[in-house]
């Protein structure tokens, strides 16, 4: 198995609706905040389910999400087919579009997930998607040395204040066995400490700084934002 593979079927990340609830309350607070303007384009590439996705629509033009795992994507299209201002792309048709096709393109939680070549690919898509002038938003990258220990204590801190502290507890333990843990042992995590981040954003022609704070609760990792 591998990572696309394992978010196109069932999992058990979250560790109760209520933690998915808030979660995603608290991504459509902080995405919400980096759009440019109410005529912005907007792409959320690796959206997952996206259950933020209709706040962000309301602050936007159009919004466009993309994820690399099909069942995913027909779940999203399924939602939002009466949406006029919200389409569901694949990678392929994301990579197909014309230059400057966005305002803001939305990276949040994907880095982790992607090998360094993948991740200079994108950038270099990103940059080439991008409007002048226009934002990319890299959001949730891991840092060397924070690891799962820190993840959860982050996650207990979050629980603690939204109310789901003990189920957080019981689903740590459920992680602890699960398919998620496996695929973290075996394939790892990518991380990048913020200088290197900005060698990469620079590299691809970003003029980049880091953001404080992250997007979402997990506040040991890290979002910066690059300009076209």
């Amino acid at each position: 198995m591998d990572w696309v593979s394992f978010w196109d079927g069932a999992n058990a990340i979250y560790v109760n609706d209520r933690h998915k609830q808030v979660h995603y309350e608290r991504l459509a607070s902080d995405l919400a905040s980096f759009v440019p303007s109410p005529a912005a384009r907007v792409l959320d590439y690796g959206c997952g389910e996206a259950l933020a996705a209709l706040a962000l629509a309301g602050r936007c033009a159009h919004l466009t999400l993309s994820d690399a795992a099909p069942r995913v994507r027909e779940k999203l299209k399924g939602r939002f087919s009466g949406q006029a201002t919200i389409a569901v792309r694949s990678v392929e048709e994301v990579e197909a579009l014309a230059d400057g096709s966005f305002d803001l393109v939305i990276v949040n939680s994907l880095a982790q997930y992607l090998s360094r070549a993948q991740l200079e690919g994108l950038l270099g898509l990103f940059h080439r998607l991008l409007a002048p002038g226009g934002r990319l938003l890299l959001a949730d990258v891991i840092p060397p040395g924070v690891g799962a220990a820190r993840d959860a204590t982050a996650l207990l801190g979050f629980a603690a204040r939204e109310g789901f502290f003990f189920a957080a507890i019981l689903g740590l333990a459920r992680t602890a066995v699960s398919p998620y843990r496996k695929l973290r042992a075996d394939l790892g995590l990518s991380t990048y400490d913020e200088a290197d981040v900005l060698d990469l954003l620079k590299a691809a022609g970003f003029s980049a700084t880091r953001h404080r704070p992250n997007v979402g609760h997990n506040q040991a990792r890290m979002a910066f934002v690059a300009i076209r």
